[in-house]
Order: C-alpha cells, then structure tokens, then sequence
C-alpha cells in the first residue's frame, strides 16, 4: 500500500484514517448537541443504528453524498465535520495543494482537551436549551460566567 493511499484510507493494521476518525467524532459531537439519538439520525437517513456507530467511530467512511445528507439532518454547514481538525493532522495527510493553502486560513480556536466533546458539556448545554424563559437563561448565562475567571486573567 503506497504512502498516498494510507494517507486517505485505512493502515495497514486496520485502523481508520485520522481524518474519517475526526470527521466522525464531529458527527456524533453534533448529533449529541441535539439530543439526537443514533437510532433517530438513522431514520432520518435511510440507515441502521450500527451504521451511523461506524460512521461516528470511523470504521465507515463518509462518502461525499452522505456528508451532504448529514450537513442537511443535522443542520450544520459540511465544513463543520472538518472543523478543529488539529493542525497536525492536516499537514500528515492533507493533500500538497491543502498544506500549501493552510497558510491562508484563519487560525481555529480549538479546545486541546477536547472540552466540547465532553459528556459534562453536552448535558450542561442541554440544560441551559432546555430553560424556556429567556430571562431565566440570560440570568443563568451571567451566573455562570461570573463564577469562572475573567477574560483578562484567562
């Protein structure tokens, strides 16, 4: 198997590419945000609950018509599944063309503990969506923020 095709593919031990990893993760990061089971998102797409636990670990690629159907159900632009991809990933398997242009793009304010993909964090921000009275959220919004440290110390 030659270097381009693992680049894009599976190793040669079987494992998923990074960037189907990745992409994956961002699926289920989205579809937990919704409360979205795997079994709903399934439906929603003419598949299985099983195939849509591939897609979210990686073992499945997602093809280009499947990222469309995703983008659509989940409601987020396709460019989200590739969001906060690290850096280092992008230079070991993106494309010549594609490390030539990160110069070019703006610089992602990713979480390096992967805070958004925590269990505590989905349900917080569940909660905070499920306060119906506006006022009761903004109230709740502000507590919170005074409780952590100010920006100009962060």
């Amino acid at each position: 198997m030659a270097i381009a095709d693992q680049a894009v593919g599976v190793d040669r031990e079987g494992r998923p590419s990074p960037i189907d990893v990745h992409v994956g993760s961002r699926v289920r990061l989205r579809r937990t945000l919704l409360g979205m089971s795997q079994e709903r998102l399934g439906e929603a797409l003419g598949l299985t609950f099983q195939q849509v636990q591939k897609y979210e670990r990686g073992v499945n690629r997602v093809g280009a018509s499947r990222l469309f159907d995703l983008s659509r159900v989940l409601d987020v632009p396709i460019s989200f599944f590739f969001d906060d991809m690290p850096d280092s990933l992008t230079a070991t398997f993106g494309s010549p063309a594609a490390r030539r242009a990160t110069g070019f793009t703006e610089p992602s304010d990713s979480f390096a503990d992967d805070t958004l993909n925590r269990r505590e964090t989905l349900e917080l921000v569940r909660a905070y969506y499920r306060i119906t009275d506006p006022a009761i959220r903004k109230r709740v919004f502000d507590l919170i923020k005074s409780m952590g440290p100010t920006e100009a110390a962060a």
